[in-house]
């Protein structure tokens, strides 16, 4: 399943060693990191190549700058609570590259850390710029990845930096999450059931497609749910519809069946005038949906018969929320996803920020499986697609 060299496969005593981690945080208006769960997800590489008297240079983005230098991208924050966690130093670079870069790299000791600044400060960067690459690969002598959060993306410091260091290895959290996810698609213990949500059936196309050529069941929530219906007659009065993309709903739909199968999608809805958090809320099976409403969640049947798909299932892969979780009046179906899930004795695989935020916000992420870092990668993966920042790993 997972063939490539690991943290475990080299020497790094002594060595500068680049380590791509994602440190891709949400930070409040003070610039205070609110969920520090990639950060946190790291330490097991971090300690262990420090620990190993690694002179470690660590190699992160934070949002979008587009190339530009934007001080509230900065991932000083980061630095300081990376410093907070570890109970040691932390030196936060002023870029990623350039010779003020390479002294602080030069001054390291065995077991030192340095972090750099937001690589997107260079345009470089997200258009792998061969020169930047090697802008970058010239602090070091070994690779580490450890950014699956990343590894869909061919960037500079996740695919041309791989490419010119070697070995160029993944770190503990990358190979953790190929681990689960790999297994989970290769060897699955059935039933296997997939729960996907969110918003657009346009999103998922892909991940549909591969999954039904593996699992037993797949239910579906959130906007999403609305397309499948009116493929099959359904009207959903005002709820989100993509209606280029009913016609390939229905197909999907008699794709499941003819493969047997199961697609469950939600027979009854919490419905609101309008998309707003104090929006009073009914409930409404498919035969009497009002047509000046909107569902916002599934309701308490679909809850139910979701709920019971999931007690009998072995492996679960959760992407995508039931409804808007954000608004509590409409977070029941999310929460009570997660609420069996987290009952079951069963492999529970949690990808996508969403279906993370909520698993999360239900205080219920210690009784998953495995939770997953990467929303984009995961979802990627899930679709069959091979990852440029793990093929540029070097192969055992």
């Amino acid at each position: 399943m997972f063939n490539k060299l690991t943290i475990d496969d080299i020497e790094v005593s002594g060595k500068r060693v680049f380590c791509r981690v994602d440190f891709n945080v949400p930070l409040n208006a003070d610039r205070q990191i609110t969920d520090d769960t990639r950060i946190r997800a790291a330490l097991p590489t971090i300690k262990q190549l420090v620990n190993k008297g690694a002179r470690l240079i660590l190699a992160s983005h934070l949002g979008r700058p587009k190339g530009k230098v934007d001080p509230s991208y900065s991932l000083s924050p980061a630095a300081k609570h990376l410093a907070q966690l570890l109970g040691k130093p932390v030196v936060m670079a002023n870029d990623s590259v350039g010779p003020e870069v390479q002294q602080q790299v030069d001054a390291l000791e065995d077991g030192e850390i340095l972090l750099l600044e937001n690589v997107r400060f260079h345009a470089g960067e997200t258009d792998n710029v061969p020169e930047f690459a090697k802008q970058l690969a010239s602090l070091a002598e070994l690779y580490v990845n450890d950014a699956f959060g990343t590894a869909h993306r061919a960037h500079a410091s996740t695919e041309g930096v791989a490419r010119l260091l070697q070995p160029a290895v993944a770190g503990y959290l990358m190979q953790k999450e190929l681990k689960y996810l790999g297994e989970a698609l290769a060897q699955p213990e059935r039933p296997f059931v997939a729960i996907l949500g969110g918003a657009k059936v346009s999103d998922k196309i892909l991940v549909i497609e591969q999954l039904l050529e593996k699992v037993d069941s797949i239910l579906i929530g959130g906007g999403m749910a609305y397309t499948f219906l009116k493929a099959q007659g359904i009207d959903c009065g005002s709820s989100l519809l993509e209606a280029d993309r009913v016609e390939l709903a229905g197909q999907l739909l008699a794709k499941a069946k003819a493969k047997g199968v199961e697609f469950l999608l939600p027979e009854d809805h919490l419905v609101t005038a309008e998309f707003n958090a104090n929006s009073p809320a009914q409930i409404c099976d498919n035969t009497n949906f009002p047509a000046d409403k909107m569902g916002l969640d599934i309701g308490p049947k679909t809850i139910e018969r979701y709920k019971r798909a999931v007690e009998e299932a072995k492996t679960v892969v959760w992407n995508g929320p039931m409804g808007v979780f954000e608004f509590d009046a409409y977070s029941r179906g999310t929460f009570a996803i997660a609420e069996a899930l987290a009952a079951t004795n069963c492999l529970s695989i949690i990808g996508g920020g969403d279906s993370v935020a909520a698993v999360n916000k239900a205080g219920l992420d210690a009784q998953m499986t495995h939770i997953s870092t990467g929303g984009g990668a995961s979802l990627e993966f899930l679709e069959g697609k091979e990852l440029p920042g793990v093929v540029a790993l070097t192969d055992k």
